[in-house]
C-alpha cells in the first residue's frame, strides 16, 4: 500500500508540484490550502507524512504543528519562506521532525521525504523486533519511570506524563542504551536521522525538556547526565 503524504500550502502552484513530484515517487497525495483544512485532513485521512507550510492562512503552521503533536505521532516536514533561525527554534519547540526553508530543490524535499519516512520505519521494525525477541520488554522500567513502548507512554510514579513524540523517540533511545555515553551527532543520527536539517542544539533542547518531566530537579539531573566534552548518559 503506498504511504499517504498531506501537503498543507497555500501557493496553488507549489501544492500541484509537489503533487505531481510526490505521486511520481509512488505517495499517496492529499492537499490543503489553510491550516484549518490541514488539520481536519491530517485527522481524517491520518497520513504517513504532513509537509507544513508555516505561512498558513486562518491558522499557521506552527499551531497546526502543536496541536497535531497532541494528537498524533505523524512525522512533520515543516516549510518557510524564511531561512529564519527563530523558526527553526519554534518549529522543533511545537514538534517538528525537519525543517527545510523555501526556495528548496525538488530533489532536496524527495531526499527529506523518504529520510522521514525511513526513519519512522526502522525506529518502529527495530522496536517491535527487539520486543518480539525478548531484547526489549514491552515496558522499560527505571525505578518510578516506566517506558510503555507498546502504548507510547511514558509513566512517572504511575501518573502517565505527556509526551510528544520525538521526545519519546528520544527518551527510548536512550533508555535502550542505558549507561553509555551517547555523543550528539549519534543521537542526531539514530532519533532524527541523517537528513535532519539542524544541529547539535536541537539535542540539547530536547534533552532539556526531558528533564524537566522525568528529573526531580532538573538543574541537577541524576537521570541523564551530561558527560563534558563527549555527550550525555542515561542513569535511568
Amino acid at each position: 500500500m503506498a504511504e499517504k503524504i498531506l501537503v498543507v500550502d497555500d501557493e496553488i502552484s507549489l501544492q500541484e508540484t509537489l503533487r505531481y513530484k510526490l505521486e511520481k515517487e509512488g505517495y499517496e497525495v492529499e492537499v490543503a490550502g489553510d491550516g484549518l483544512k490541514g488539520l481536519e485532513l491530517a485527522r481524517s485521512k491520518n497520513p504517513d507524512l504532513v509537509i507544513l507550510d508555516i505561512m498558513l492562512p486562518g491558522m499557521d503552521g506552527f499551531e497546526v504543528c502543536r496541536i497535531l503533536r497532541q494528537e498524533t505521532n505523524i512525522p512533520v516536514l515543516m516549510l518557510t519562506a524564511r531561512d529564519d533561525e527563530i523558526d527553526r527554534v519554534v518549529g522543533l519547540e511545537v514538534g517538528a521532525d525537519d525543517y527545510l526553508p523555501k526556495p528548496f530543490s525538488m530533489r532536496e524535499l524527495i531526499a527529506r521525504v523518504k529520510a522521514l519516512l525511513r526513519r519512522v520505519r526502522l525506529m518502529r521494525e527495530e522496536v517491535n523486533a527487539a520486543v518480539q525477541e525478548g531484547a526489549l520488554p514491552q515496558i522499560m522500567t527505571f525505578n518510578n519511570l516506566e517506558i510503555d513502548l507498546t502504548r507510547r507512554e511514558v509513566r512517572l510514579n504511575g501518573e502517565v506524563v505527556a509526551f510528544k513524540p520525538k521526545e519519546f523517540e528520544l527518551l527510548t533511545f536512550m533508555g535502550q542504551h542505558k549507561g553509555r555515553v551517547l555523543t550528539r551527532e549519534f543521537i542526531l543520527e539514530r532519533v532524527w536521522g541523517w537528513g535532519f536539517v539542524g544541529d547539535s542544539r536541537t539535542v540539547d533542547v530536547h534533552i532539556r525538556w526531558l528533564r524537566e518531566k522525568i528529573e526531580q530537579t532538573p538543574e541537577k539531573p541524576q537521570r541523564i547526565i551530561t558527560v563534558r566534552g563527549a555527550g550525555y548518559r542515561f542513569e535511568g
